[in-house]
């Protein structure tokens, strides 16, 4: 058993060998993370059978987390398992892998807030599809939200990602892609290292691999077909042809058909499944805060108007402000990324403190740091999209808000799920 060698951060009991592994319910680990939060205080560790685990909620600590001078994304853990999915692409590769570097310049540009533009007509052809869904049932029909948020947000970086359609609101079932997708990362997820695990877990693991070899087909074959036949000088440009088509500036060099196909993967898990998070909980949170839902509508009618069949351009959606403190706020008390990983470059001491070895594995608990009353106030578990008001936010603390990660990895899709997610609330509440 790990020797309390990290003095003094505190820590939960623990157990000869295991430690602290059966401390965390797997089937609900952020949930209980935060239950520990609340009862360590800013800063704890956790025995990961011998390994230490430092998780850190308070903002002034994060603070000096998030120096990249002193610290680096650790790709440990979940994340490093998601590899099986991923392999080195922008999210599960390490920051001094060469690949990670290469398409971070490629891509960094599809992603800027110009580009938006780009996107609009693809994000505007699947929200119409989820809302005529809508406006279709019947008064007392039930709406399975997560569902079709799922759906949307599949259809739309399919759409915009890969000019490819899933067609999710033309089936009565999930596609066969996002059954293998979720199959995958659960059988990721319950992967802790445990002894004994490779046996108990054989045939789930052997499920996995067919998983994840039919991600990779479907991947292949539109790689395939893009290089086959590659789009004419009117299709709108998107991720899969900037990734065939771009060079890194830096070095001239491009991607090769397996780091795209890790990318595409990961722009399909990333990029739904956090997304039609967010959208999930804004909805529960607006039927839950009547005033706010009130002035949500009267920006609606404002910006978009109330004819349904005007379609809003991309400068519309840019002027839903309010949307986007509701979206934020949402984010705020529950970021579908709830964590992320660092580790210190050399040893350090933060907080005054608390000493950190070299390569010490360290989470940013995020659902925690965004309930930190120096920064939101007493009522910091209450929702309130005002704490997003311009004015609040030009003086929030620069690290107090990190649903997207942090610094050169920070989500690079960030923009696009925020300016998708504002356009999807605004069709809705139209």
């Amino acid at each position: 058993m790990a020797q309390n060698k990290l003095h003094p951060i505190p820590h939960p009991p623990r157990t000869p060998v295991l430690g602290n592994m059966l401390t965390v319910d797997g089937d609900a680990p952020i949930q209980a993370l935060m239950r520990i939060a609340r009862e360590q205080g800013p800063i704890f560790w956790l025995d990961m059978m011998g390994t230490p685990l430092v998780v850190v909620s308070g903002a002034d600590l994060v603070a000096e987390l998030c120096d990249e001078s002193r610290f680096d994304k650790a790709v440990r853990g979940s994340l490093r398992r998601v590899r099986m999915l991923g392999g080195d692409a922008l999210f599960t590769a390490e920051t001094q892998e060469p690949n990670w570097q290469k398409a971070h310049n490629i891509l960094l540009p599809t992603f800027a807030h110009r580009m938006m533009q780009t996107y609009h007509e693809g994000m505007l052809d699947i929200a119409d599809q989820l809302v005529t869904k809508w406006e279709r049932l019947n008064a007392d029909e039930e709406i399975d939200v997560v569902r079709d948020m799922t759906a949307l947000t599949l259809d739309t970086i399919g759409l915009c990602g890969f000019n490819y359609r899933f067609n999710s609101f033309y089936r009565s079932d999930n596609h066969p892609y996002v059954e293998s997708l979720v199959r995958a990362l659960e059988a990721v997820m319950k992967m802790r290292g445990l002894p004994l695990e490779d046996i108990t877990q054989r045939k789930s693991r052997k499920k996995l691999e067919q998983d994840v070899g039919f991600m990779n087909g479907i991947a292949d074959r539109i790689i395939r077909e893009r290089r086959e036949v590659p789009a004419d000088d009117t299709a709108k440009p998107d991720l899969l042809g900037f990734m065939l088509s771009g060079q890194d500036k830096q070095t001239g060099e491009r991607l090769d058909d397996v780091n795209i196909r890790y990318q595409m993967n990961t722009f399909l898990i990333a990029g739904h499944e956090t997304t039609s998070g967010m959208l999930s909980f804004a909805i529960y949170f607006l039927l839950n805060n009547p005033h706010v839902l009130q002035k949500a509508y009267e920006e609606v009618d404002r910006v978009l108007g109330r004819d349904v069949n005007a379609k809003p351009t991309a400068s519309q959606v840019n002027q839903l402000v309010y949307i986007g403190q509701i979206l934020k706020e949402s984010l705020r008390l529950w970021p579908t990324a709830p964590a992320f990983g660092l580790y210190p470059y050399q040893n350090e001491t933060i907080g005054g403190k608390y000493k950190l070895r070299k390569r010490t594995f360290v989470t940013v608990l995020t659902a925690m740091l965004h309930r930190d009353k120096s920064v939101w106030g007493p009522q910091a578990e209450v929702f309130n999209p005002d704490n997003f008001a311009p004015e609040r936010e030009a003086k929030m603390p620069p690290h107090a808000f990190k649903p997207f990660g942090n610094g050169q990895r920070a989500c690079i899709g960030r923009q696009f799920a925020m300016t998708e997610a504002t356009l999807v609330i605004g069709m809705i509440l139209q």
